[in-house]
């Protein structure tokens, strides 16, 4: 008997927006008092009215796009009702049957995976507002800080399409990259701005290799993940729970939820999983239907180039290896300062009267680009703590470094030194 793990992800991203989903009090919460960034509408005070954030909006169709998702033509917003103490209204305002986008996929490439590529089916994105943040005291008891509550939230929800705890960390790190790309969030994990709960069953296989079970069996939701490493631990752990139980025939008979302990290195069932009639989903009376078809348009006509697409092009225009395109890519602000550089260098290239095959002199310039951008100029700012979006070095002198490098007239010592010249004033 084989068992094949069944994994699929829900993730909440938070958007990077001035003000919370249905007010107007600032969405920053980490360097300010407690209790400070709130007012009667995120608090659910009797007799309010919210006003939906037409920036949030316009956030989740763009990334429901990137997941070459349907957008919806019309939506609305729901209350999801739960009793908590981080949920000053005792419901949230969420979207139950008509997100803002749904039927998406997105494609990851999985390295040495049993599959090159995996494609994961978007079951839906949609629209809601963040719960309030609770603080567990030194003294034994929780305090809950408001601060949060409110803040703008597209959730995120795949199909069971992962085969292994390998593709949902590169997933993970592929859509935080188009978060990035899209301007939409920060989506760092360990700062809550991405937030994931894996949801995981196991398939039987008979020794023909063929399906045992009909359907999916009880999943188990995995939460406190707040870091790719977690994610990818947590499932292992869980396929190595699931899959003893299974053999000793006590498979999991209902859907429950545990907690992961990254200390131990475990997880610990925290209580049976609800479902959506726990909920009582009904429309949000105060919050009228949203129409979306221009505002979809518009968004799609303005969408940046992607991560994956531009590592693609990176490859194919600037002849870098696959490896090199991919960390330049990476990050966006590396990515642009690295075209631009390449811009300049391939106008150098033409100018030249006695270059044989420009092929062949691309691809040295790549090797040279990557080694100086990434390797050295990279070591120098992380030694000095800089970032490269606020480094004094212009892609226009960097360029121009690196045609010193190409014809040598500067060797690697004496390349070190002028780059470190570079840095501290820009010249």
């Amino acid at each position: 008997m084989r068992y094949e793990p069944v994994i699929g992800l829900e993730i909440h991203l938070q958007l990077k927006t001035k003000t919370k989903m249905f007010c107007g009090c600032p969405t920053h919460y980490t360097a300010v008092a407690p209790n400070t960034n709130i007012c009667p509408v995120c608090m659910g005070h009797p007799g309010v009215l919210p006003t939906v954030n037409d920036l949030a909006i316009r956030y989740g169709i763009r990334m429901g796009l990137a997941l070459n998702c349907t957008i919806a033509d019309h939506s609305k917003f729901d209350r999801k009702n739960y009793f908590y103490p981080d949920l000053p209204k005792a419901y949230q305002i969420s979207q139950f049957d008509l997100p803002i986008a749904a039927d998406g996929h997105m494609d990851v490439v999985v390295p040495g995976g049993e599959r090159n590529i995996a494609r994961i089916g978007i079951t839906r994105a949609h629209l809601e507002e963040d719960a309030a943040k609770n603080v567990h005291g030194e003294d034994g008891s929780t305090y809950v800080d408001f601060n949060r509550g409110g803040t703008p939230l597209i959730e995120i929800v795949t199909e069971p399409d992962f085969r292994t705890p390998a593709e949902t960390k590169i997933f993970l790190q592929e859509l935080r990259l188009i978060a990035r790309y899209l301007g939409i969030s920060n989506a760092d994990m360990e700062k809550g701005h991405m937030r994931c709960d894996a949801n995981i069953s196991m398939r039987r296989f008979d020794d023909n290799d063929k399906p045992v079970d009909i359907g999916l069996n009880p999943k188990t939701e995995v939460k406190n993940l707040n870091s790719f490493r977690h994610v990818e631990r947590a499932l292992e752990h869980e396929i190595r729970r699931q899959t003893k139980l299974w053999e000793a025939e006590t498979p999991p008979m209902e859907s429950t939820t545990r907690g992961w302990d990254d200390a131990k290195g475990v997880t610990t069932k925290q209580r049976s999983k609800e479902d959506a009639a726990d909920y009582r989903y009904f429309p949000e009376p105060d919050i009228p239907p949203l129409a979306l078809r221009e505002i979809a348009e518009k968004e799609k006509s303005s969408l940046p180039e992607l991560p994956a697409a531009k590592r693609t092009r990176f490859e194919s225009e600037y002849s870098l290896r696959p490896s090199d395109a991919r960390q330049m890519c990476d990050d966006p602000a590396l990515a642009d300062f690295a075209e631009n550089v390449f811009s300049e260098l391939h106008s150098w290239l033409k100018s030249l009267d006695d270059i044989e095959d420009v092929d062949i002199e691309k691809k040295k310039l790549a090797k040279i680009v990557s080694s100086w951008l990434l390797s050295r100029l990279g070591g120098l700012l992380m030694e000095r703590s800089i970032d490269i979006r606020i480094m004094k070095i212009s892609a226009e002198n960097f360029a121009e470094f690196i045609t010193l490098i190409a014809t040598r007239k500067l060797n690697n010592a004496g390349g070190l030194q002028v780059l470190s010249l570079m840095l501290e004033g820009g010249d």
